[in-house]
């Protein structure tokens, strides 16, 4: 099915305003991405590009890059989470259970939420099955978890037309990979519906870091400019705000400080909250269904 198939059109202006409970009106969404980068391909990211200009394989200065912020990377801001008080939401990479598997039974020991992310950094475009891969990934986080995990996002956020449908029947109930809307919305599949949660792809740090080659602070800077705009526009209607991160871009020395910041600024306000996106999904059950909404 093409997306419009899925989700019929709607203004958020026409719709009715959902409910946030206990005075709340804006809920900031942590993700933590995990992957598994394999060294006989090219790696999903470069931080230094190769002499000449030509990839080779393997790529031992980008998988190490990568190798640093599993690590390192990922502790420090395990400390920053845990200082802050936030269970993020961690997108991980099946294979990473059997790769680094310290990295996702702290996740895990911590109480985060699992969210599978494929098996490992490949675009599901690639994959020759892709609902062996999907049920292969589920599978494995399931049985490392003790739970079946009920979000998803694609390696480099990818699906095909077919995606949707072999997720549904896989079991999983919300997608973060659309970033058409500032509420949840629920999407038609051939089994049952798939929740897509406010997801974006600017308050990220790949886009910022990796690609967009900002200094330190724009995650600070820029997640604020969406926050105070947000913020106030949650006075009318309840709002969301994602942030995704990387161990080998925010976990870095030079960002983690204002990665903090960030955090904490927009928890100190009045009717700001951190979830989960499992809890984000059982809030959205609760309210009533809407056409496009």
């Amino acid at each position: 099915m093409h997306p419009r198939e899925r989700l019929p059109f709607s203004a958020i202006e026409t719709r009715a305003p959902l409910k946030l409970p206990d005075g709340l009106r804006l809920i900031v969404w942590p993700l933590l991405a995990l992957e598994e980068w394999d060294m006989s391909r090219p790696m999903a990211r470069m931080v230094i590009s190769p002499p000449q200009g030509v990839p080779m394989l393997p790529d031992h200065p980008n998988w190490s890059w990568h190798e640093y912020g599993m690590r390192v990377g990922f502790w420090r801001l395990k400390r920053m989470f845990h200082d802050l008080g936030i269970s993020p939401t961690v997108t991980l990479n099946a294979r990473v259970c059997e790769t680094y598997p310290q990295v996702a039974r702290a996740c895990a020991e911590a109480g985060w939420e699992l969210n599978a992310h494929g098996f490992d950094q490949v675009p599901m475009h690639k994959l020759e099955d892709q609902k062996a891969v999907i049920d292969k990934s589920v599978d494995i986080i399931s049985k490392f978890w003790g739970k079946k995990p009920r979000g998803w996002f694609g390696p480099g956020l990818t699906q095909t037309f077919d995606t949707l449908d072999h997720l549904s029947a896989a079991g999983v109930e919300y997608i973060g990979d659309w970033v058409l809307d500032d509420e949840p919305v629920t999407l038609k599949t051939t089994h049952k519906p798939v929740v897509a949660l406010p997801y974006n792809f600017e308050l990220h740090d790949i886009v910022m870091m990796a690609l967009q080659n900002h200094p330190s602070d724009e995650l600070y800077r820029r997640a604020m400019d969406q926050f105070e705009c947000l913020y106030a526009e949650s006075a009318e209607r309840p709002k969301f705000l994602s942030i995704a991160m990387h161990p080998y871009l925010s976990g870095m020395p030079h960002r983690i400080a204002h990665v903090r910041r960030a955090f904490a600024d927009m928890l100190s306000r009045p009717g700001v909250a951190a979830w989960d996106g499992a809890k984000i999904l059982d809030w959205y059950r609760t309210q009533p269904q809407r056409v496009g909404g």
